[in-house]
């Protein structure tokens, strides 16, 4: 039988997941299937445990599950316990082994796929929540000029920021007159239909906008375009941090150009 994996959100029925690791495992020679699994709003552990008692031997986890995640997992890398988020659960024996693959999947995203550079510029994440805080340290690795975290709830943003010294938090209504290089919205505004965040800032000449939403032209990047920034959806993140995850589980890192190219056409 082929090794089970499987995605687990809610929404899910959207997810390119499922197509995106057939796709690493066909061009790999790995024995494995991966699913897509819908959690009830209150069901994410036990849907979990549901999947490991069928034989998963591991898990993407997307919205809103990530800090759920993070608390399910008996072992955390390292980057997971700075992001405090989890979006890859490996199961082994009696433990849940809790990694976060989004920063590495946005930052391969933006350098090698779009060659958008992070180091000195002015960066800005709009969000605190789980797709937020899974990114921090690895931009902060690029040694950004700075790095501001904005969100409507001021104390959350607040608190990210704390846990990072050298990034500041802010709520939204704080960012007027600001200029900023790099703009990536975390919020899940463009996913759920909600009301993206308002433009109150100013970008900076050749400004680069990225939206971790894929698939779809979101009112935010529409905002950007007209405010003359260059853009891009999330689908290359969404694809660098499958391959990471594909690594941690398998042991080799799949070439992902091939995979987003299929993916855009499609």
């Amino acid at each position: 039988m082929p090794d089970r994996y499987a995605v687990i959100g809610h929404p899910i029925a959207h997810s390119k997941s499922p197509r995106i690791h057939a796709l690493f495992a066909a061009q790999t020679g790995q024995d494995m299937r991966y699913e897509a699994l819908l959690a009830p709003l209150d069901g994410f552990v036990a849907t979990v445990h549901e999947f490991i008692a069928a034989g998963g031997r591991g898990a993407n986890v997307t919205v809103p599950f990530k800090e759920e995640a993070f608390r399910l997992a008996t072992r955390l890398s390292e980057r997971a316990r700075a992001a405090g988020a989890v979006n890859t659960l490996t199961f082994a024996g009696t433990e849940i082994l809790g990694d976060n693959t989004d920063g590495a999947g946005l930052v391969r995203d933006l350098k090698r796929n779009l060659g958008v550079g992070i180091a000195g510029k002015r960066v800005l994440l709009l969000g605190a929540g789980g797709a937020a805080r899974g990114v921090v340290m690895p931009l902060l690795a690029e040694q950004p000029g700075q790095l501001v975290i904005a969100n409507r709830t001021v104390g959350k943003a607040l608190a990210l920021a704390s846990t990072f010294p050298t990034c500041t938090g802010c709520g939204l209504d704080e960012l007027d007159s600001r200029v900023f290089d790099l703009v990536i919205n975390a919020t899940s505004a463009g996913l759920t239909g909600g009301v993206p965040p308002r433009l109150t800032f100013t970008f900076a000449p050749d400004a680069f906008v990225y939206d971790m939403v894929y698939g779809r032209e979101t009112d935010f990047l529409r905002q950007a375009l007209a405010a003359g920034a260059v853009v891009a959806d999330g689908l290359g993140m969404l694809v660098e941090q499958a391959a990471e995850a594909f690594l941690v589980w398998r042991g080799v890192l799949p070439e992902t150009a091939p995979v987003l190219t299929e993916l855009r056409a499609a």
